[in-house]
């Protein structure tokens, strides 16, 4: 996993507001985060939507510990399939 390093940042008041009631679903946190990396990443917004997407699932699959009791050749599935994945951002 990534080591994630704090920044601080100040917002407009009703920006700030919004962005507090997502830090009550324990969200603010990673909408900051996703927002920032998607605008300096560059390009269009469809490909940073894509690329933030095919990101997401390759986590949620480092999340779910019953996919790695699926072994195919040696390699467990959630890492087969992260490749995969990984592949397609890369293209």
């Amino acid at each position: 996993m990534e080591k994630l390093i704090p920044y601080s940042v100040y917002l407009p008041k009703t920006y700030y507001d919004k962005l507090r009631s997502y830090a009550e679903k324990r969200k603010a946190s990673s909408i900051v985060r996703d927002s920032i990396c998607m605008m300096l990443d560059g390009g269009d917004l469809y490909k940073s939507g894509y690329k933030k997407g095919l990101e997401d699932a390759v986590k949620k699959l480092d999340s779910c510990k019953e996919i790695n009791f699926i072994n195919i050749k040696g390699k467990y599935l959630a890492d087969f399939l992260a490749e995969e994945i990984m592949g397609i951002k890369n293209e």
